[in-house]
């Protein structure tokens, strides 16, 4: 059985953002020469996300404005972690989108619906963080 592992970074210049890295996560995956086996793609820091949905702006607004129903950023007064940080909403955020995706890899391809794209959801943003990359099959 072969493996691969990469790390993706990223840098969003704003505090929230949904970014489509399915083109990244297709070139690990021709990187790696695996043609079938499964794919592990999880933000490595805990007020990010990877998840799977559609390419539509208009439903990343509606995760956007329903997220922030859920975990408003302010007042940050509302939470016990807020203190040094400001980023309690961040880690609530990410826990309500989650941290990881696995794919099935076949003849070579991710195995992804029609309208599925992988996405790094950033919720505290401003800063540098990995994406973890690791593919095992044959």
């Amino acid at each position: 059985m072969k493996h691969y592992r990469k790390e993706l970074w990223m840098h969003v210049p704003s505090r929230r953002a949904f970014v489509n890295i399915t083109p990244q996560v297709e070139t690990c995956l021709t990187e790696s020469g695996i043609r079938e086996g499964l794919l592990l793609c999880n933000a490595m820091h805990i007020t990010a996300s990877v998840f799977i949905n559609d390419d539509e702006a208009g439903l990343h607004r509606d995760f956007e404005r329903w997220l922030e129903r859920l975990a408003p950023e302010k007042p940050y007064t509302q939470y016990d972690h807020n203190g040094a940080e400001d980023n309690a909403d961040a880690h609530l955020k990410r826990t309500i989108m989650g941290r990881e995706v696995l794919v099935a890899v076949t003849a070579g391809r991710l195995d992804l619906g029609p309208w599925e794209r992988i996405f790094y959801g950033e919720f505290d943003g401003k800063r540098r963080k990995r994406i973890l990359i690791k593919i095992i099959g044959e």
